[in-house]
């Protein structure tokens, strides 16, 4: 049964979403149109530039994504209090980035004094734009939007290019989010699109291995391997991504990024054969640390979308969230 969105975004509960769109017709985002003769990969490119634009402005920041040929996976962070701690003039220049202005917004940004009418009704559309620029299906609509206007641009054709709205999990605890982003990093090797994570093409993990190796190169090595190794995870991440960090500090995922690249090398190794492809075998620090099951953790990884529905998390989190709710159950409870 489709719910309504205000339903599934729940900030209180928690500020990760897995969000995935996909295309109808036939539409290819990337590879080559068996129909057409065609060759889409370009229409990749599109949609990482426009997420890493859009993070920029909003509130909203990218912790893993995977652009494959008819679909993508984002895994995104709503940073809420950033938002509200903006001032109004960011608020503006933001939302001026993407969007058309108002006539009362301009006057203001020319100095141009505002009566106490005029002055409420300024304060009551930057506190509508502040919300949008927060707003997952703000976020959504304008990427998709954009996309669907420049793939019927070069189809030259009007009409629907994406299958319906987007859909979305929520992820109540550190394992659902930790789990759904190797699913979402791993999703090249499982289509059989890709050998090696540094092969997967228009996927963060391996911007995030490009941008580790490239700082390697270019770091004089130290005697202290626990050292470079927190050197590593703190100064070599992508600046378009959500970081990693195991040291507690706000606004980073809470994992050490060496221990990240390890678990979902090992899981892409342990994907079962009858899947399309899998890319040794010692348990990651990080399963450790979370005191994760190697079974438990493999079912995760190959049936996360089909494990749980709107809302991922453990079974106490998922309990907890329907009777938040005041519904009975949540796919993935028991």
């Amino acid at each position: 049964m489709t719910r309504a969105r205000k339903n599934l975004i729940d900030l209180a509960s928690t500020s990760y979403y897995h969000l995935i769109a996909r295309c109808v017709r036939r539409a290819f985002l990337c590879g080559d149109d068996k129909y057409t003769g065609k060759n889409f990969d370009h229409r990749r490119e599109w949609l990482v530039e426009r997420i890493k634009l859009l993070s920029s402005v909003f509130a909203i920041e990218i912790a893993a994504y995977a652009i494959m040929s008819n679909h993508y996976h984002l895994v995104v962070n709503v940073n809420r209090k950033q938002a509200l701690d903006w001032a109004d003039s960011e608020v503006i220049e933001r939302w001026y980035r993407l969007y058309n202005g108002h006539a009362l917004v301009d006057s203001y940004l020319k100095g141009e004094p505002l009566d106490n009418a005029s002055l409420v009704c300024f304060n009551e559309i930057i506190a509508k734009w502040r919300e949008r620029l927060y707003d997952i299906s703000w976020y959504m609509k304008n990427l998709n939007e954009y996309i669907a206007r420049e793939a019927n641009k070069e189809d030259s054709c009007t009409g629907k290019y994406w299958e319906g709205r987007y859909k979305s999990q929520a992820l109540l605890d550190e394992t659902a989010l930790l789990s759904c982003m190797a699913y979402v990093d791993l999703n090249p090797i499982r289509a059989n699109m890709a050998g090696t994570l540094e092969d997967s093409d228009f996927t963060s993990i391996q911007e995030r291995i490009a941008q580790l190796t490239a700082f390697t190169k270019n770091t004089v090595q130290t005697n202290n391997p626990s050292k470079q190794k927190d050197s590593v995870q703190d100064q070599s991440q992508p600046s378009q991504l959500k970081p990693f960090c195991a040291n507690n500090i706000k606004h980073t995922i809470p994992f050490a990024l060496l221990d990240y690249l390890e678990l979902v090398d090992w899981s892409g190794r342990q994907i079962s054969p009858n899947k399309k492809g899998y890319i040794n075998k010692a348990i990651p620090k990080v399963l450790v640390t979370l005191n994760i099951e190697e079974a438990q953790w493999l079912e995760s990884i190959q049936r996360f979308r089909h494990k749980y529905s709107n809302f991922a998390g453990s079974k106490q989190r998922l309990k907890q969230q329907a009777a938040n709710n005041d519904v009975k159950w949540y796919k993935g409870a028991g």
